[in-house]
């Protein structure tokens, strides 16, 4: 079900930021299960109930992570569609101020710029209202689209990884980019 844009933590001129719920589901597996195409090998969001609650449950409940949903703003009778989804993993807090981020749009949305404004919108709230002083995002170097949007964003490519992370049965390599609270200020 749509929402309206006071339950938005952050707007910008076409999409809005909140965080997960759990009456989110329906909605979101759906573009899951519609996405596959899209998204498969790089991520597997959950595509059923059973599985988008404890997804869901990790990011509502799990200190160390915030969940944030990028939702299409708009007069339309479609406004407050879910476009994607952006997801900070593994914070830290103390002298470090650090989390890993993870996204992902729904195939609906990809190639509108929707995710780019999201992700500026979350940029602006992990490195404002969240206190976080760095993000990074780890990449497969094949997947031009997650890369072309980190580098639109000011993220820099630090480094690579080899067999980094476990995906769809094997261990892949990956780019580490990141980006710090003066960075954003800058850029």
């Amino acid at each position: 079900m749509p929402h309206t844009a006071s339950r938005y933590l952050a707007e910008g001129p076409r999409v809005g930021i909140r965080h997960f719920s759990y009456e989110d589901g329906a909605e979101f597996t759906a573009r899951a299960r519609e996405s596959k195409g899209l998204h498969q090998p790089w991520l597997f969001p959950p595509d059923s109930p059973s599985a988008y609650t404890a997804y869901a449950s990790r990011l509502i409940e799990d200190p160390a992570k915030a969940g944030f949903l990028v939702c299409e703003k708009g007069g339309e009778p479609g406004d407050g569609a879910i476009a994607g989804f952006i997801n900070i993993n593994n914070i830290v807090e103390g002298g470090f101020q650090c989390g890993a981020l993870g996204y992902g749009v729904f195939a609906h949305a990809a190639g509108r710029g929707l995710m780019r404004e999201g992700l500026g919108l979350v940029l602006d709230h992990a490195f404002g209202p969240m206190r976080l002083h760095r993000l990074e995002i780890n990449v497969q170097p094949q997947n031009t689209a997650s890369i072309a949007l980190a580098r639109s964003c000011g993220f820099r490519l630090e480094g690579f990884s080899p067999k980094m992370i476990y995906i769809d049965g094997d261990w892949r390599d990956h780019e580490r980019w990141a980006i710090t609270a003066e960075m954003r200020a800058s850029g």
